[in-house]
């Protein structure tokens, strides 16, 4: 089959919908499929996959309690449809098509089968969504909807009333069960954290300000906050008298990553909201880390509900230290958190979740045939009565 894909974010800014791309279309090219990617990115020479096409240099907007790297315009139309006039694609898959973006521009352009996923999660912001009478009529265009996951399959049906059926992000599993641990990483109880030191949301704030009472009562525990952006600038954020019990990494290469959450005795997701998924706690959970994260819904649906992790109040810093230190405290716990979300892991494979949305694309193309999907056979019928429910 031959695949296009569109990204509404730049390329070369790390993400967790470029990297989903960047995976799928991998694990398709793997099977053999045509894959092509358009996407915007900051710095053109930054593109190091043969399959990836250049639009253009995005611009920088305030989204979702981030900052959104995106391109739209009529230069942007017209680079769009070059490529998609360039390739005689079976199916187009845009993600994020209900913002201003690529995706957007493709899914008015293009004809023929097309595929959207929605990762975003903002079912309060509104405003995010305030273009929406203007999308909708384009959206009907599609032939398959995803969302990654409930929370952002909530927020399309609260802003663009439609639904879709939920497949969540995937992950090489492999790469993380594979991963080795890394002196560089050690100590008596490593504690990690992998963000943007300039989102908020990431909740970094939070465990600096649980780590006087963590290490009051963990005296070994030592931190290691990993991510890019400028330290310096977060130091304000704790007493300069923790700052031996801190180590900072600087941004990771993806094996390092892996190879960091492998050396990890505990990882922690403190994060406030805005997410809709969670692929680092899946990352670490295949890695065989014990998590800890915030009881935001995407994360408490990724570990299931707390049988695959610890959950705390999010945005209560001390709800964070006292799960640390009783999780730490409690041998049998973090046994059976290790086992039971190193099993949970492998369901977000993508040999599992590839399958899933091949499926899609099949029903998008009106084709009969399926390919296996993993471990839920029943997806294949829920994707059929989300297609037949929306002919009605």
């Amino acid at each position: 089959m031959k695949i296009g894909f569109v990204s509404p974010y730049a390329w070369d800014i790390p993400g967790g919908v470029q990297i989903h791309i960047r995976d799928l279309a991998e694990h398709y090219l793997s099977l053999g499929h045509e894959v092509s990617v358009l996407t915007p990115a900051v710095d053109e020479k930054e593109i190091q996959e043969s399959y990836v096409v250049f639009a253009g240099k995005p611009l920088s907007i305030p989204y979702n309690g981030a900052v959104a790297r995106v391109l739209f315009g009529p230069i942007a139309a017209a680079r769009v449809r070059q490529w998609i006039e360039a390739h005689d694609f079976d199916v187009l898959h845009l993600h994020e098509p209900a913002i201003p973006s690529l995706s957007l521009l493709a899914c008015s352009i293009a004809e023929g089968p097309m595929v959207g996923t929605f990762h975003v999660s903002a079912p309060k912001a509104k405003i995010a969504f305030a273009i929406a009478p203007f999308v909708e009529p384009i959206m009907e265009k599609l032939r398959g909807r995803i969302a990654v996951s409930e929370v952002a399959r909530e927020t399309l049906t609260i802003h663009l009333d439609t639904d879709a059926v939920v497949i969540p992000n995937g992950i090489k599993v492999a790469n993380f069960t594979q991963a080795r641990e890394d002196e560089r990483w050690r100590s008596d109880l490593s504690i990690g954290f992998i963000g943007r030191f300039d989102e908020p949301r990431k909740g970094l704030h939070l465990l600096f300000e649980a780590i006087p009472t963590i290490v009051e009562q963990l005296p070994q525990a030592h931190f290691f906050i990993a991510g890019p952006g400028d330290h310096d600038s977060v130091l304000k954020l704790i007493d300069e008298r923790y700052l031996r019990y801190i180590t900072f990494t600087g941004r990771l290469s993806d094996q390092d990553k892996a190879n960091f959450l492998r050396s990890c005795d505990l990882y922690i997701a403190p994060n406030t909201g805005g997410e809709s998924f969670g692929i680092i706690l899946i990352e670490a959970m295949a890695a065989g880390t014990p998590v800890i994260a915030s009881d935001i819904q995407a994360f408490s649906d990724v570990l299931d509900g707390g049988k695959c992790g610890a959950l705390f109040t999010h945005g209560d810093s001390g709800s964070l230290a006292e799960k640390v230190i009783s999780v730490v405290k409690d041998d049998s716990l973090l046994f059976n958190m290790q086992t039971a979300s190193s099993e949970r892991a492998k369901r977000f494979d993508w040999s599992i979740v590839g399958d899933e949305i091949f499926n899609v694309y099949l029903h998008s193309r009106g084709e009969d045939e399926k390919v296996t999907v993993g471990s839920d056979s029943k997806l294949w019928y829920k994707i059929r009565n989300f297609r037949e429910g929306s002919a009605q």
